[in-house]
Protein backbone atom coordinates (compact mmCIF):
# COMPACT_ATOMS: atom_id res chain seq x y z
CA UNK A 1 0.00 0.00 0.00
CA UNK A 2 1.65 3.05 -1.00
CA UNK A 3 0.81 6.95 -2.06
CA UNK A 4 1.39 9.26 -4.81
CA UNK A 5 4.48 9.02 -6.85
CA UNK A 6 5.85 5.96 -4.97
CA UNK A 7 2.46 3.93 -6.01
CA UNK A 8 3.13 5.15 -9.51
CA UNK A 9 6.41 4.26 -9.73
CA UNK A 10 5.94 0.65 -8.38
CA UNK A 11 3.11 -0.09 -10.78
CA UNK A 12 5.02 0.54 -13.93
CA UNK A 13 8.14 -0.18 -13.05
CA UNK A 14 7.73 -2.48 -10.14
CA UNK A 15 10.02 -1.99 -6.79
CA UNK A 16 13.59 -1.57 -6.69
CA UNK A 17 16.18 -2.30 -4.26
CA UNK A 18 19.79 -1.29 -5.08
CA UNK A 19 21.93 -3.61 -2.43
CA UNK A 20 25.51 -4.05 -2.21
CA UNK A 21 24.66 -7.99 -4.03
CA UNK A 22 22.79 -6.70 -7.06
CA UNK A 23 19.61 -4.98 -7.57
CA UNK A 24 16.33 -6.37 -6.61
CA UNK A 25 13.09 -6.07 -8.87
CA UNK A 26 9.88 -7.17 -8.15
CA UNK A 27 6.25 -6.40 -9.30
CA UNK A 28 3.72 -6.56 -6.09
CA UNK A 29 0.36 -5.34 -6.39
CA UNK A 30 0.40 -1.81 -5.32
CA UNK A 31 -2.33 -0.12 -4.19
CA UNK A 32 -3.62 3.32 -2.15
CA UNK A 33 -6.93 1.66 -0.76
CA UNK A 34 -6.47 -0.59 1.89
CA UNK A 35 -10.26 -1.99 0.99
CA UNK A 36 -9.02 -3.34 -2.23
CA UNK A 37 -7.31 -6.16 -0.17
CA UNK A 38 -8.67 -8.99 1.80
CA UNK A 39 -7.98 -8.94 5.83
CA UNK A 40 -4.55 -10.33 6.14
CA UNK A 41 -2.60 -12.63 8.60
CA UNK A 42 0.29 -10.40 9.26
CA UNK A 43 0.56 -6.38 8.27
CA UNK A 44 3.84 -4.94 8.17
CA UNK A 45 3.80 -1.18 8.55
CA UNK A 46 6.96 0.71 7.70
CA UNK A 47 5.76 4.76 7.29
CA UNK A 48 7.23 7.52 9.57
CA UNK A 49 5.84 7.50 13.37
CA UNK A 50 4.06 11.27 12.19
CA UNK A 51 2.14 9.42 9.93
CA UNK A 52 0.87 6.87 11.90
CA UNK A 53 -2.36 7.88 13.51
CA UNK A 54 -3.44 8.81 10.22
CA UNK A 55 -3.69 5.44 8.30
CA UNK A 56 -4.79 3.57 11.60
CA UNK A 57 -7.76 3.18 10.57
CA UNK A 58 -6.98 1.64 6.91
CA UNK A 59 -4.58 -0.32 8.95
CA UNK A 60 -7.90 -1.74 10.96
CA UNK A 61 -9.75 -2.56 7.90
CA UNK A 62 -6.95 -5.28 6.89
CA UNK A 63 -7.32 -7.39 10.09
CA UNK A 64 -9.39 -10.03 11.27
CA UNK A 65 -9.52 -11.39 14.59
CA UNK A 66 -5.93 -13.28 14.51
CA UNK A 67 -4.24 -10.57 12.49
CA UNK A 68 -0.77 -8.94 14.00
CA UNK A 69 0.64 -5.71 12.40
CA UNK A 70 4.76 -5.27 12.72
CA UNK A 71 5.17 -1.78 13.15
CA UNK A 72 8.83 -1.03 11.72
CA UNK A 73 9.64 2.11 12.98
CA UNK A 74 12.69 4.02 15.06
CA UNK A 75 12.13 5.54 18.17
CA UNK A 76 10.17 4.96 21.12
CA UNK A 77 6.64 2.88 19.77
CA UNK A 78 3.28 4.08 20.54
CA UNK A 79 3.19 0.34 21.68
CA UNK A 80 5.47 0.95 24.64
CA UNK A 81 3.67 0.51 27.86
CA UNK A 82 1.45 -2.36 26.78
CA UNK A 83 2.03 -5.39 28.90
CA UNK A 84 4.84 -3.83 30.16
CA UNK A 85 4.29 -4.88 34.21
CA UNK A 86 4.44 -2.31 36.95
CA UNK A 87 3.11 1.09 38.13
CA UNK A 88 3.58 2.57 34.53
CA UNK A 89 1.95 -0.45 32.48
CA UNK A 90 -0.89 0.94 29.92
CA UNK A 91 0.48 4.24 29.90
CA UNK A 92 -0.82 5.90 26.68
CA UNK A 93 1.59 8.03 25.15
CA UNK A 94 -0.17 11.46 24.02
CA UNK A 95 2.37 12.46 21.79
CA UNK A 96 2.20 9.29 19.65
CA UNK A 97 -1.38 8.83 19.18
CA UNK A 98 -3.29 11.91 20.20
CA UNK A 99 -6.89 10.65 19.98
CA UNK A 100 -5.88 7.10 20.59
CA UNK A 101 -6.51 5.94 17.16
CA UNK A 102 -4.12 3.49 16.88
CA UNK A 103 -5.66 1.94 20.16
CA UNK A 104 -8.80 2.29 18.92
CA UNK A 105 -8.82 0.60 15.20
CA UNK A 106 -5.58 -1.52 15.66
CA UNK A 107 -4.84 -2.54 19.76
CA UNK A 108 -1.86 -2.62 21.65
CA UNK A 109 -2.47 -6.71 21.58
CA UNK A 110 -2.22 -6.53 17.79
CA UNK A 111 0.98 -4.99 17.75
CA UNK A 112 4.50 -6.42 16.61
CA UNK A 113 7.47 -4.42 17.50
CA UNK A 114 10.27 -4.51 15.15
CA UNK A 115 13.53 -2.65 14.80
CA UNK A 116 15.41 -2.51 11.63
CA UNK A 117 18.93 -2.08 10.92
CA UNK A 118 18.86 -1.48 7.15
CA UNK A 119 20.75 1.88 6.61
CA UNK A 120 18.66 3.24 3.30
CA UNK A 121 17.63 5.91 0.91
CA UNK A 122 14.92 6.19 -1.32
CA UNK A 123 16.78 7.62 -4.09
CA UNK A 124 13.83 8.16 -6.34
CA UNK A 125 10.06 6.66 -6.10
CA UNK A 126 9.86 3.16 -6.32
CA UNK A 127 13.79 2.94 -5.91
CA UNK A 128 15.73 2.57 -2.75
CA UNK A 129 19.23 2.02 -1.91
CA UNK A 130 19.91 -0.82 0.92
CA UNK A 131 23.83 0.37 2.13
CA UNK A 132 24.37 -2.04 4.55
CA UNK A 133 26.59 -5.44 3.92
CA UNK A 134 24.37 -6.93 6.61
CA UNK A 135 20.60 -5.85 6.89
CA UNK A 136 18.45 -7.34 10.04
CA UNK A 137 14.88 -6.93 11.35
CA UNK A 138 14.41 -7.60 15.11
CA UNK A 139 10.83 -8.53 16.06
CA UNK A 140 8.85 -9.48 19.34
CA UNK A 141 6.06 -9.17 20.93
CA UNK A 142 5.30 -6.41 23.48
CA UNK A 143 4.63 -9.25 26.02
CA UNK A 144 7.33 -11.25 25.51
CA UNK A 145 5.35 -14.32 24.83
CA UNK A 146 7.07 -17.00 21.94
CA UNK A 147 4.33 -16.73 18.90
CA UNK A 148 4.76 -19.32 15.92
CA UNK A 149 3.23 -17.17 13.61
CA UNK A 150 6.69 -14.87 14.32
CA UNK A 151 8.82 -17.95 13.85
CA UNK A 152 7.02 -18.58 10.45
CA UNK A 153 7.25 -14.77 9.17
CA UNK A 154 11.38 -14.97 10.09
CA UNK A 155 11.57 -18.16 8.21
CA UNK A 156 9.69 -17.01 5.23
CA UNK A 157 12.16 -13.51 5.35
CA UNK A 158 15.23 -14.73 6.30
CA UNK A 159 15.96 -16.68 2.74
CA UNK A 160 15.76 -13.40 1.12
CA UNK A 161 18.69 -11.79 2.84
CA UNK A 162 16.74 -10.18 5.43
CA UNK A 163 18.08 -11.08 8.81
CA UNK A 164 15.13 -11.72 10.97
CA UNK A 165 15.52 -12.42 14.84
CA UNK A 166 12.53 -12.94 17.17
CA UNK A 167 12.90 -11.63 21.02
CA UNK A 168 10.96 -11.89 24.18
CA UNK A 169 12.73 -8.37 25.01
CA UNK A 170 11.37 -6.30 21.87
CA UNK A 171 11.60 -3.07 24.25
CA UNK A 172 16.25 -3.75 25.05
CA UNK A 173 15.79 -3.79 20.96
CA UNK A 174 13.89 -0.37 20.73
CA UNK A 175 16.83 1.04 23.35
CA UNK A 176 19.93 -0.21 21.72
CA UNK A 177 18.88 0.73 18.36
CA UNK A 178 17.67 4.47 19.69
CA UNK A 179 20.43 5.22 21.64
CA UNK A 180 21.97 5.43 18.28
CA UNK A 181 19.23 7.18 16.88
CA UNK A 182 19.17 9.82 19.68
CA UNK A 183 22.64 10.79 19.13
CA UNK A 184 23.22 10.48 15.36
CA UNK A 185 19.66 11.75 14.71
CA UNK A 186 19.90 14.55 16.97
CA UNK A 187 23.47 15.78 15.90
CA UNK A 188 22.74 14.95 12.35
CA UNK A 189 19.94 17.38 12.56
CA UNK A 190 22.19 20.17 14.11
CA UNK A 191 25.06 19.65 11.99
CA UNK A 192 23.65 18.44 8.40
CA UNK A 193 26.61 15.72 8.44
CA UNK A 194 26.78 12.15 9.09
CA UNK A 195 28.72 10.95 12.22
CA UNK A 196 31.64 10.73 10.70
CA UNK A 197 32.11 13.91 9.91
CA UNK A 198 31.19 14.73 13.63
CA UNK A 199 32.22 12.39 16.36
CA UNK A 200 35.82 13.03 15.39
CA UNK A 201 35.78 16.69 17.24
CA UNK A 202 36.42 16.22 21.01
CA UNK A 203 33.66 18.40 22.01
CA UNK A 204 31.01 16.73 19.52
CA UNK A 205 32.13 13.12 20.86
CA UNK A 206 32.31 14.64 24.67
CA UNK A 207 28.97 16.05 24.50
CA UNK A 208 27.43 12.01 22.75
CA UNK A 209 28.66 10.16 25.55
CA UNK A 210 27.32 12.12 27.71
CA UNK A 211 23.68 11.68 25.67
CA UNK A 212 24.62 7.63 25.47
CA UNK A 213 24.96 7.94 29.28
CA UNK A 214 21.56 9.47 29.66
CA UNK A 215 19.66 7.73 27.31
CA UNK A 216 21.13 4.50 28.94
CA UNK A 217 19.92 5.47 32.12
CA UNK A 218 16.50 5.87 30.99
CA UNK A 219 16.63 2.09 29.91
CA UNK A 220 17.55 0.94 33.05
CA UNK A 221 15.49 2.79 34.69
CA UNK A 222 12.63 1.33 32.93
CA UNK A 223 13.78 -2.53 33.40
CA UNK A 224 15.34 -2.46 30.15
CA UNK A 225 19.01 -3.39 29.13
CA UNK A 226 19.90 -1.05 26.16
CA UNK A 227 23.48 -2.96 25.40
CA UNK A 228 27.16 -0.76 24.94
CA UNK A 229 26.43 2.36 25.07
CA UNK A 230 30.73 2.82 23.80
CA UNK A 231 29.98 0.15 21.13
CA UNK A 232 27.09 2.13 19.92
CA UNK A 233 29.12 4.92 19.87
CA UNK A 234 32.20 3.40 18.17
CA UNK A 235 29.82 2.30 15.10
CA UNK A 236 28.23 5.79 15.00
CA UNK A 237 32.27 7.22 14.92
CA UNK A 238 32.36 5.17 11.63
CA UNK A 239 29.45 5.63 10.09
CA UNK A 240 29.00 7.46 6.71
CA UNK A 241 24.99 7.43 6.27
CA UNK A 242 23.30 10.61 6.99
CA UNK A 243 20.49 9.52 9.48
CA UNK A 244 16.65 9.05 7.72
CA UNK A 245 15.49 11.88 10.06
CA UNK A 246 18.18 14.07 8.27
CA UNK A 247 17.44 13.17 5.39
CA UNK A 248 13.64 13.75 6.01
CA UNK A 249 14.46 17.42 7.14
CA UNK A 250 16.23 17.73 3.69
CA UNK A 251 13.72 16.60 2.04
CA UNK A 252 11.22 18.59 3.65
CA UNK A 253 9.89 15.91 5.18
CA UNK A 254 7.42 15.12 8.66
CA UNK A 255 10.39 14.10 10.75
CA UNK A 256 9.92 11.91 13.75
CA UNK A 257 10.93 14.54 16.42
CA UNK A 258 8.16 13.22 19.17
CA UNK A 259 9.22 9.32 18.79
CA UNK A 260 13.14 9.57 18.41
CA UNK A 261 13.49 12.66 20.90
CA UNK A 262 11.10 14.18 23.01
CA UNK A 263 9.02 11.21 23.93
CA UNK A 264 12.28 9.95 25.55
CA UNK A 265 12.83 12.51 27.38
CA UNK A 266 8.96 11.74 28.78
CA UNK A 267 9.95 8.67 29.85
CA UNK A 268 12.71 10.35 31.23
CA UNK A 269 10.19 12.29 33.37
CA UNK A 270 8.28 9.15 34.54
CA UNK A 271 11.52 7.32 35.69
CA UNK A 272 12.98 10.67 37.18
CA UNK A 273 16.02 10.01 35.27
CA UNK A 274 18.19 13.63 34.78
CA UNK A 275 19.25 14.23 31.53
CA UNK A 276 20.63 17.77 30.85
CA UNK A 277 22.84 16.99 28.26
CA UNK A 278 19.84 15.13 26.17
CA UNK A 279 17.62 18.75 26.93
CA UNK A 280 19.46 20.95 25.40
CA UNK A 281 20.56 18.78 21.98
CA UNK A 282 16.87 17.78 21.60
CA UNK A 283 15.54 21.42 22.22
CA UNK A 284 17.60 22.46 19.38
CA UNK A 285 17.23 19.85 16.98
CA UNK A 286 13.31 20.32 17.97
CA UNK A 287 13.53 23.86 17.27
CA UNK A 288 15.76 23.49 13.95
CA UNK A 289 12.48 20.93 12.93
CA UNK A 290 10.62 23.71 13.83
CA UNK A 291 12.17 26.72 12.06
CA UNK A 292 11.83 24.42 8.80
CA UNK A 293 7.93 23.71 9.55
CA UNK A 294 8.54 20.35 9.85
Amino acid sequence: IARGAQLAAIRQDGLRVETRDGVLVSHPFATDRPGDLEPQDIVIVSVKAPALPGIAEHVGSLLHQDSLVLFVMNGIPWWYFHSHGGALDGTHLRRLDPERALWRHVGPERAVGAVAYTASSVIAPGVIRAENARNRLIIGRPDGRPDGRLDTLASLLTPGGLEVTVTPKIRDAVWEKLSMNLIGGSLGVLSASAMKEVLDKPAVSGAAKAMAAEGAAIAHALGCDPGDPGEGLRKLATSSHLQSIVQDLQAGRPMEIDALFRVPLDLADLARVPTPTLDLVVELATQRARAAGQ
